[in-house]
């Protein structure tokens, strides 16, 4: 998705709306949500690779053709998010992208702790003492100028909030 300003953006760089987010574990059942800061979305989609290593170290991965790939688009209108989010088979995914590694890890963790907020109604205060458990942090690339980080929360790792946040139902 291109940013809201007026201009001419590169797919490059991952940025808080898209752009290159080369992250391994954006697999087959992944869902990814984006922000979309303007009307229409324009969406694109390419770069697929076929394997990849946390960090991308050296701007390349074993790429692969999108032709085989198939996407579903799904608006989601009242999903209010800064940076991009995803539900990955493995766990919850949010990302950070800046140019300073610990400014993308910042956004990171913020886009976590306000998702189990959401998911289980803790304040921020409750879901950091829980979170420091169960979050890991991982680099998503050092590459294209701007680093990522993807903050991840394993499915299951909050079995009991989830059945507690169930039951407030």
């Amino acid at each position: 998705m291109p940013p809201q300003d007026t201009g001419i953006y590169s797919t490059w760089p991952p940025r808080f709306c898209g752009g290159n987010i080369d992250c391994k574990e954006l697999v087959k059942g992944s869902a990814l949500y984006l922000p979309i800061p303007v009307h229409g979305g324009y969406l694109s989609i390419g770069d697929g690779h076929a394997l990849q290593g946390d960090g991308e170290v050296s701007c390349q991965a074993i790429e692969c053709p999108m032709e085989m790939v198939d996407v579903t688009i799904h608006l989601h209108k009242n999903m209010r998010l800064t940076n991009p989010r995803a539900n990955t088979p493995s766990g919850w995914l949010t990302f950070g992208f800046h140019e300073d590694l610990n400014e993308a890890t910042i956004q990171a963790l913020d886009g976590v702790l306000e998702l189990i907020g959401e998911k289980y109604g803790l304040n921020r205060v409750e879901a950091m003492a829980i979170g420091s458990s169960v979050i890991d942090l991982r680099i998503t690339q050092i590459v294209n100028g701007v680093k990522g980080v993807h903050a991840c929360l394993p499915h299951g790792a909050l079995t009991q909030l989830e059945e507690d946040a169930k039951n407030r139902r």
